[in-house]
């Protein structure tokens, strides 16, 4: 299984769409070389902009760049990006609904060595949260491209989660990326997990012990958290014995949340379980899988709530 890097995809989709179009802008706040938006600084300096650390006033300088016609991307770790800078989002970006777009890199446990002070498992809430935003949640570095390319000609104010680390492709090259679409990742016909980011490799790892015991599982990429394709899920949801939604994020506010009204609202009745961060900050560690399982963010989770769904 081929993996990649997210964030240096990020960055490198980045110079692409600022070749394609003059009015792309960056602002930074101090995190170039872990964002990687310092390859379109080296590319396009005269575009650049570098705030130091005030993701509150990257905010604000962005949202006057975007009612001048400019398309700005504001760069910060997710936990930074989406909580330090909340007010000046929801304020001056999000009510006019301006046309910028957030990048929470290192999102999650995926900065597994700095702690809860640097781990966001609650920006997607806080982002689901507000009118007008959209939350994309990619799952590996070619959906990434995808989404950067597609957000450019999007109208209004877009969160996009990038996890720090390298993970497995899944997305084809040829696949059209449509905000608000879910993608089939592996077809099946017993239980379904409905995954975005790192989990969804974790899905298909425990998709593959458990074809090994005559269970089919189906594993659905929800990339996008909102605006969540209700009828498309909907239509996923039936005629499976239950469905499992896994995210690296709190249970509380993000895919589980958006999964379970989505449902509701359908009115399809399928039993669910959820494999997400129980409501507790995260902690240190000396590597990534580790922190995932401490958290029960793995594959043997994901393996153990299909199970219960089966008996």
């Amino acid at each position: 299984m081929k993996v990649e890097n997210l964030r240096e995809a990020y960055g490198q989709a980045l110079v692409e769409i600022g070749k394609r179009n003059k009015d792309v802008v960056v602002l930074e706040a101090d995190l170039g070389k872990s964002t990687r938006s310092c390859l379109f600084q080296e590319v396009y300096p005269e575009r650049y902009f570098e705030m130091g650390i005030a993701e509150q006033n990257m905010a604000s300088t962005a949202a006057g760049l975007a009612l001048v016609g400019k398309i700005p991307f504001i760069h910060s770790f997710a936990v930074f990006a989406a909580g330090r800078a909340y007010d000046q989002i929801r304020q001056a970006i999000s009510i006019p609904g301006l046309n910028v777009r957030i990048c929470g890199s290192s999102c999650g446990l995926s900065d597994f060595g700095d702690g809860s002070t640097h781990q966001a498992i609650d920006d997607v809430a806080l982002m689901r949260a507000i009118p007008n935003m959209t939350v994309l949640v990619p799952v590996d570095a070619v959906e990434v491209k995808k989404m950067v390319e597609a957000v450019v000609e999007y109208k209004g104010p877009v969160y996009i989660r990038i996890n720090r680390n390298d993970l497995p492709v899944y997305t084809p090259e040829d696949l059209e990326c449509r905000i608000g679409g879910i993608y089939t990742v592996r077809e099946g016909q017993d239980v379904v997990v409905f995954a975005n980011g790192v989990m969804v490799s974790k899905a298909m790892e425990a998709a593959k012990v458990l074809q090994k015991e005559g269970i089919s599982v189906e594993v659905v990429n929800v990339s996008t958290v909102k605006p969540l394709d209700a009828d498309a899920l909907a239509e996923k949801a039936k005629g499976f014995k239950g469905a499992v939604v896994a995210e690296e994020h709190s249970i509380i506010g993000g895919l589980c949340s958006a999964v379970s009204l989505a449902l509701k609202e359908k009115k399809v009745e399928v039993p669910l379980e959820f494999v997400a961060v129980e409501d507790r900050f995260g902690t240190s560690a000396s590597n990534y899988e580790d922190l995932l399982k401490h958290y029960g963010l793995s594959s043997e989770n994901i393996y153990r709530k299909v199970k219960c769904l089966l008996k």
